[in-house]
This record gives structure tokens, C-alpha cells and sequence, in this order.
């Protein structure tokens, strides 16, 4: 998935002339944090409603006031993932989008890219997951695929997070049933350490919500 795919057909950039109480309305109704500021196609960065709120006179035009403004972006043809490692690296609401003359083409909202996001890790497939927590000289992942399968199942999604100051790393694996107890029986019997499973939908969403900003931060080392 590249980023010109994911270029939202509804946020709109703000002009130099609109005014912070405008942006301030824009951003309500798009439920974001962050608008571009672009003049005819060029790309002058993008403005928060922190920056608006000082400039303490919202009614004015934006390009009345003297701006500080960053100028994050990505290009067309980058993947998925940069997009994600920079809107978790800055806080983005949006990341902008350039081509390779520096156009400014639209922006990613981060409300989109968690929908792609959770398309691609199979969140929304039916089926549980297991968490295994393992010293990183001993992950195998042709051992573990073969204890899943061995147990009629499958992995439809497998993602390792890690610190630079520890020796272990967390291993999750999303599969295609929620029979998990003859799955962490195997796993147990092999030694290795189950920190968690969820089997049921409601368990699922809530799990993915507590480790997204966890994944966001993996793709970012």
C-alpha cells in the first residue's frame, strides 16, 4: 500500500487568507488536529490548533501572523509504513502528501491509515491471538508456524516488538480460530512463555487498541 493510495478525498488544505478561526472549524468537523497550509500547489507546513490558540487573535488571517510552522511530508510512491513511522514519530493528525516536484497532492488522515492498518494485520479476519514473550537467540518462527499448525491452525498475521535494552522480544500472532487452548498447551509444552490471548471480538478490539501506539513505536526504530 503506497501513500498515494490513501489520499483523503475530504480534508482540504487551508490558504494563507483563511482565517485560525476557520481552521479551528475545520478541524472540528474533520475531527483532526492538523490542517496544511498550501498556496496554489506549494506546500507551506502544516498548522496545529495549538498554533492557532496562540496566536490569540483567531479571526484574522493565518498569513497575518509571523508562523513557525513544520513541514512534514511524504512522497507519492512511499510505502504504508513510512507514513506510519512519521505520523508516530511527530504526533500527526495528517501527514502530507508531495509529489516529486514538491506539489503538494493532499493528506493522509491517521484515522485512515489505523483502518489500513488494521486491514493488513487481518484484525478484522475472525479468529484470536497469543502473545509469547521469548529471549530473541530463541525465536524460531518455522517452530512456532509449526506448532500452530500442528494444532489444524494457521497465523494470518505475526509482529515482534522489542527494546534496545532488553534481550527478549514480544511475539504476536494473530490466527484463523479462537480455539486457542490446545495452541498454548503446545506452546507451554515447548517452554515457551504465553503472556496473554484473546479469543473473543470485543477482547480483540480491545487489545489492539491498548498496542497500536506499541506497534507504531516498533516501526519507528
Amino acid at each position: 500500500m503506497l501513500a498515494k493510495e490513501l489520499i483523503s478525498e475530504v480534508v482540504s488544505a487551508l490558504r494563507t487568507s483563511d482565517t485560525g478561526q476557520k481552521a479551528l472549524n475545520w478541524m472540528e468537523v474533520y475531527r483532526i488536529s492538523h490542517l496544511p497550509i498550501v498556496n496554489n500547489l506549494e506546500f507551506l507546513g502544516l498548522i496545529s490548533d495549538t498554533d492557532i490558540y496562540d496566536l490569540n487573535d483567531p479571526e484574522q488571517p493565518i498569513g497575518n501572523h509571523k508562523l513557525s510552522l513544520i513541514k512534514p511530508y511524504v512522497r507519492l510512491d512511499q510505502h504504508i509504513f513510512d507514513v506510519i513511522s512519521l505520523a508516530a514519530r511527530l504526533k500527526l493528525s495528517v501527514v502530507p502528501v508531495l509529489d516529486d516536484h514538491n506539489h503538494y497532492k493532499g493528506v493522509i488522515m491517521a484515522s485512515d491509515l489505523i483502518d489500513e492498518l488494521a486491514k493488513m494485520s487481518s484484525i478484522k479476519e475472525p479468529g484470536g491471538l497469543i502473545v509469547l514473550d521469548i529471549l530473541q537467540n530463541d525465536y524460531s518462527l518455522s517452530q512456532i508456524a509449526q506448532i500452530i499448525e500442528s494444532n489444524d491452525a494457521k497465523i494470518l498475521n505475526l509482529y515482534i516488538s522489542s527494546h534496545p535494552d532488553s534481550t527478549r522480544m514480544e511475539v504476536t500472532i494473530k490466527l484463523n480460530t479462537n480455539n486457542l487452548m490446545p495452541i498454548i498447551k503446545t506452546f507451554e509444552r515447548f517452554k515457551y512463555e504465553v503472556t496473554a490471548w484473546h479469543g473473543e471480538h470485543d477482547d480483540m478490539d480491545s487489545f489492539y487498541s491498548d498496542r497500536f501506539d506499541s506497534f507504531m513505536r516498533y516501526l519507528d526504530i
